[in-house]
């Protein structure tokens, strides 16, 4: 079921059609709303919703908008009509109504039949689906028409795109802007965080169809990422069941998964593309392990509550949620996304040498077990400041944002994500 609703109606009918979007425009607002041109162009002056045009009822209008329905993007049909004339009976009103029928769109011909549609749809659920058509490896088509069939029998689904000129975030602004019901994230850990961010604080649920390299916020969420990852992605979306988990900024930039500094940033500079696309989520251990021979130590100074600490250190991560391939974070232990706190690992030594074996001990150890040793510094915190010297690139939910100083806070139960 698409989220779009058709409206047209005859000279008569123009203000009754506009009259009625008007009165429910909280229902019509969460929908594309898609008219004849004279039609949409009254409902647009009375009311102030966008409207997508097309052309006026005397110029073939109607067929247009059956096109529309025939393609599966229709949700319902309003089409007001005038019984006291013969329009009723000229073959554009008759090849729409017919076209509805065989679809089995709704098509409202009056005020009466007219109202009970919009109460259908007032009761129903819409998606946005924002959708990454670079993420991944498979072939996008053919998964975007998978998500279809699995979602749009049970929700209106509005898809939008993601392309160079547009970007996630834009699109979710858009969907909580229209009273979306919920918002889904297909894409790889760019695009989720993308959508994440803008949903922070808006109690709107997030839904995650993970088809990225890593996958990482999937992953800490427990969604599957293996098998058959949008089938069961799409089944736990419409099972409905939400969780309330911490989200944070990064110098003013949402952030859901953690951000590293010194070794993790080189790290996730050095996976490329290319070696994404051939080892998968191995691609970021390979650049690890490759970036220890070369990562500087620096000097860190880190203020927590006023309270000022500094360590010589070759790798420091600042976790909200961390999936397994973080290594650096995994080797304190698991990170919980849900207690009101960042998890902060410094990888600290005196020299190069012992740092070089600190983190090997952390990429050996963070799979099986928590790591104890004394140049591993943990500690949990609502709100840091971090400054190093010399200034350390920074990534944020494995996106460069940047170099060091940096200030990171948590907010509490800011995310709704809907979770197995």
């Amino acid at each position: 079921m698409a989220a779009t609703i058709a409206l047209l109606a005859h000279d008569r009918h123009r203000d009754d059609l506009a009259a009625l979007v008007r009165q429910y425009s909280p229902v019509f607002s969460r929908y594309r709303l898609f008219a004849a041109q004279l039609s949409g162009e009254r409902i647009q002056s009375e009311t102030g919703l966008p409207v997508e045009l097309a052309l006026s009822e005397a110029l073939g209008g109607e067929v247009q908008i059956a096109a529309e329905v025939a393609m599966g993007n229709v949700a319902a049909v309003i089409f007001l009509m005038d019984a006291a004339t013969d329009q009723i009976y000229q073959p554009p009103a008759q090849t729409l109504a017919q076209i509805c029928t065989l679809y089995n769109v709704p098509f409202a011909t009056n005020l009466a039949t007219a109202m009970a549609v919009v109460d259908s749809l007032a009761r129903s659920r819409v998606a946005h689906l924002i959708f990454n058509p670079v993420s991944g490896q498979g072939n996008s088509d053919q998964e975007l028409a998978l998500i279809q069939r699995i979602l749009e029998p049970h929700v209106h689904l509005k898809i939008q795109q993601t392309t160079l000129e547009d970007c996630a975030e834009d699109f979710a602004q858009q969907a909580i802007a229209a009273n979306a019901d919920l918002v889904i994230a297909s894409g790889g850990d760019g695009t989720v965080s993308a959508v994440a961010g803008a949903l922070i604080g808006t109690g709107i649920p997030l839904g995650v169809i993970p088809r990225g390299t890593a996958n990482a916020f999937a992953a800490a969420m427990g969604i599957p990422t293996a098998l058959t990852p949008i089938r069961s992605a799409c089944q736990t979306i419409l099972a409905g069941r939400t969780r309330t988990v911490d989200a944070a900024y990064c110098n003013g930039k949402p952030m859901i998964l953690l951000a590293g500094i010194g070794l993790e940033a080189e790290a996730v500079e050095r996976a490329d593309r290319e070696s994404k696309d051939r080892w998968g989520v191995l691609a970021y251990l390979m650049a690890g392990w490759q970036q220890l021979d070369e990562q500087p130590l620096f000097e860190t100074e880190i203020e927590i509550d006023g309270t000022v600490e500094r360590f010589q250190a070759g790798a420091i991560t600042i976790a909200n949620a961390a999936p397994i391939t973080s290594v650096l974070a995994q080797g304190i232990g698991q990170v919980v996304f849900d207690d009101g706190l960042l998890d902060v690992t410094i990888a600290s030594a005196s020299s190069k040498l012992e740092a070089i074996r600190t983190v090997v001990r952390l990429l050996g150890t963070a799979l099986m077990q928590p790591l104890e040793s004394p140049n591993i510094v943990h500690m949990g915190a609502k709100r840091l400041k971090v400054s190093t010297t010399p200034p350390q690139k920074v990534v944020v939910d494995g996106e460069i944002i940047g170099t060091t100083p940096i200030e990171v806070e948590c907010l509490p139960g800011g995310l709704t994500v809907l979770v197995p």
